[in-house]
């Protein structure tokens, strides 16, 4: 091969070399002076070359020279990125084949008769250097795979760190959203519920209006009777009072005679205010009834209460539809104590069921008019553990099983729109349950009847 090959191969050797450095040093990133340096490595060759021609130096020499060069140019740089541990491996690999060269070159020009007498221990040491280079690479390479393996995981990590840094902010985020939201819904929940509570006093309100005007009627219908007692009675008190008064103006008056229109009118003015105080008794339950409740409990007789409003829901309803007849059948234990109980609260539950019953054999009448006997009955009894039971039993339509489980439930009703606002059964659950700590429950069967069970504590 003539000069200018041999030339022009070392310089091409020597950017392959720079080229392989650069990127298993990463130089652009970790040192970008010295890989912008590293560009200009040709220029030394050539100079070479051009100083040889001048002096006359061979082909030889000139390559030994240059790659000597190379390789201090190539230690220098390792020297400068030694803190990456490829790059100290590469700088150990090297050492022993910088200074073989170094060796020979200084040999050659010293004297060529000692680089042919040491030749085989120059071409020892040379093999030896080669090795000692290849196998340095070689752990370089495997160090700078390792370093690379670490370096992915670190920043795979770091990236998992920043995703979940940047999720738990999204997250925080949206908590803090999501507490301004619940704040506000919490707000407008409470706020509803103040309009809740006030629809609901409200709604309470008009069911006990809606009761008292269905007592209306029954009032009316069993107030007339002992103010027609009362009238009777006054007037034949009158005529028994100027009869006396007759007999007393007469010459021959007779003793027997005053003595029984006295028995009489006494008898007379007894069922007057017997009859008096039942009217008086029937005022002051319907106002009972339409007072609003103090939820003070006091002795109450659980009998007289039921006896008085099965009554005025009857007439109530005969009120409403002149046809209607129902049998009523009574059987009071005579003797139940006086319970501890709010007695307007319990009359509103007893004629809440009174006119449920009412309204079923009413219906059941209009849809088996022949043979039937629509029948009412209520039922009161002491308890062993010192409780007592009230029974409101009806021979009506009953209840279907799909909506046994929804009866006390607010809003809940069987009748069609505008005959029932669906509180009567659920207000009532209520006050038993609640107010009166008892139970309310409900024997049911379709097309035969229903059977509420009230059970209060002593």
């Amino acid at each position: 091969m003539n000069l200018n090959g041999s030339v022009f191969i070392s310089i091409l050797m020597a950017l392959f070399v720079v080229r392989a450095l650069r990127n298993f040093l990463d130089l652009p990133a970790r040192a970008p002076h010295l890989s912008r340096l590293l560009g200009y490595v040709w220029v030394p060759g050539v100079v070479l070359f051009v100083f040889s021609q001048i002096i006359g130096w061979k082909t030889d020499q000139l390559d030994e020279l240059y790659l000597l060069f190379l390789m201090s140019t190539i230690a220098l740089v390792l020297v400068r990125v030694q803190q990456y541990r490829p790059a100290r491996t590469l700088l150990l690999a090297l050492a022993p084949y910088l200074l073989y060269s170094f060796i020979e070159l200084v040999s050659t020009f010293i004297s060529l008769r000692l680089l042919k007498e040491y030749d085989d221990a120059f071409e020892n040491s040379k093999g030896f250097a080669f090795i000692w280079l290849f196998t340095f690479v070689l752990i370089a390479r495997n160090q700078k795979k390792h370093l690379d393996k670490e370096r992915l995981e670190r920043e795979t990590e770091e990236e998992a760190k920043r995703k979940i840094e940047a999720y738990n902010q999204e997250l925080e985020h949206l908590v803090t959203e999501r507490t301004a939201s619940l704040t506000l819904q919490t707000e407008e929940l409470r706020e509803a519920l103040k309009e809740l509570k006030v629809t609901q006093d409200q709604l309470i309100q008009s069911e006990k209006m809606a009761s008292l005007g269905e007592l209306t009627a029954g009032i009316a219908h069993e107030i007339q009777n002992p103010l027609n007692f009362v009238t009777n009675f006054s007037d034949v008190s009158t005529e028994l009072l100027t009869e006396l008064e007759e007999e007393q103006q007469r010459p021959d008056r007779d003793p027997g005679l005053e003595a029984e229109l006295l028995r009489d009118l006494r008898q007379n003015l007894t069922k007057i205010t017997h009859h008096g105080q039942r009217a008086a008794s029937i005022v002051r339950g319907m106002l009972e009834h339409s007072r609003a409740s103090t939820g003070e409990r006091q002795p109450t007789q659980l009998n007289l209460l039921a006896d008085e409003y099965l009554r005025l829901a009857y007439h109530g309803l005969r009120a409403k539809d002149k046809s209607f007849n129902a049998t009523l059948t009574t059987d009071f234990d005579p003797e139940l104590p006086p319970i501890e109980a709010v007695g307007q609260d319990l009359g509103r539950v007893l004629l809440n069921l009174f006119t449920n019953a009412f309204y079923a054999v009413q219906k059941r009448r209009q849809q088996q008019p022949e043979g039937y006997v629509p029948t009412v009955s209520v039922r009161t009894r002491a308890l062993p553990g010192g409780g007592v039971e009230v029974r409101v039993r009806d021979n009506g339509t009953g209840i279907p099983e799909a909506v046994r489980q929804k009866i006390f439930q607010p809003f809940f009703t069987t009748k069609p729109t505008g005959e029932g606002t669906g509180l009567g059964l659920s207000l009532s659950y209520d006050i038993i349950t609640k107010g009166h700590n008892g139970t309310l429950t409900l024997e049911t069967e379709e097309g035969k009847g229903t059977e509420f069970i009230i059970v209060l504590p002593a």
